[in-house]
């Protein structure tokens, strides 16, 4: 059994997030469970209310010290469903508690914290960068607006591409790798949970579910994501600083073969007076 370590995460009553926590307390580890019912903490992530509720509720069940923060809790873009409810989902109820939660990951054994991003942020055209950028620049009303204009299809992967970009320029600086914080992404593909089967049930964009082309031929499950977090979570991966980890049975990789790694463009030289 490994050592007993506290770990919140986010999303735990349903999904990957389920998964993840019975896979974490499998493992002799302690999981504070944050969701809107049927958790150690209640609280709405899309409400900046329900995001200090949910902080200050860690911080009491935790007595002020953790050691892993796993941010599953989200809300896919369907049709009817407004966009700017994404955003303060699945961008803002992620970074701040995020931020808010850094200080108690400070103090723990090991700290990691891993935040959910999308492969939907490689292979699905037509993000809205705007809501990207208003997302970054911590501006919600801005953000919230936007997203109502562009709409909760096109709205989901701008949220991700945000997460993961705010974790790429975070996951470096003093307060995080500095502090002997890891903070890494993940992203998955397709994964059967309920918020996948809500996705295949809609009227509009349900009949390109399981069209979209997975390399390895079959949906992820859970358990397979949560077995990865876990690992990120744990001792073998204290080299991940800022990784984007595509989870995704291929999918990222058939799309988007050379996309990635991009070389670095070659310096300009600098003019010289004279």
């Amino acid at each position: 059994m490994a050592d007993t370590r506290t770990v919140v995460v986010t999303g735990s009553a349903s999904g990957m997030g389920a998964a993840t926590k019975a896979r974490l307390e499998a493992d002799g580890q302690r999981v504070i469970g944050v969701d809107l019912r049927d958790a150690d903490v209640v609280a709405d992530l899309g409400t900046p209310a329900g995001r200090q509720a949910a902080i200050d509720g860690v911080a009491d069940a935790s007595s002020g010290v953790i050691d892993g923060l796993v941010t599953w809790a989200g809300v896919p873009g369907l049709t009817g469903t407004p966009g700017s409810l994404l955003v303060s989902v699945n961008y803002f109820g992620s970074a701040v508690l995020l931020e808010g939660l850094r200080p108690l990951l400070a103090r723990g054994e090991r700290p990691a914290a891993v935040a959910i991003s999308s492969n939907s942020t490689t292979v699905q055209p037509g993000v809205p960068m705007d809501v990207v950028e208003l997302c970054l620049a911590g501006d919600e009303a801005g953000a919230r607006a936007a997203a109502d204009v562009a709409g909760a299809l096109a709205v989901y992967p701008a949220t991700k591409t945000a997460i993961a970009w705010w974790c790429r320029r975070h996951a470096p600086n003093t307060d995080w790798a500095g502090a002997g914080i890891t903070l890494n992404v993940v992203a998955p593909g397709a994964v059967e949970t309920p918020l996948l089967q809500a996705t295949r049930e809609d009227s509009v964009i349900g009949q390109f579910i399981d069209e979209f082309p997975i390399a390895v031929g079959r949906k992820g499950t859970p358990a397979e994501l949560a077995a990865f977090v876990h690992f990120l979570l744990g001792p073998d991966a204290r080299f991940f600083c800022g990784s984007v980890v595509f989870v995704d049975g291929g999918s990222d990789a058939e799309m988007r073969a050379d996309d990635f790694p991009m070389p670095m463009p070659p310096r300009r030289r600098q003019a010289t007076s004279g």
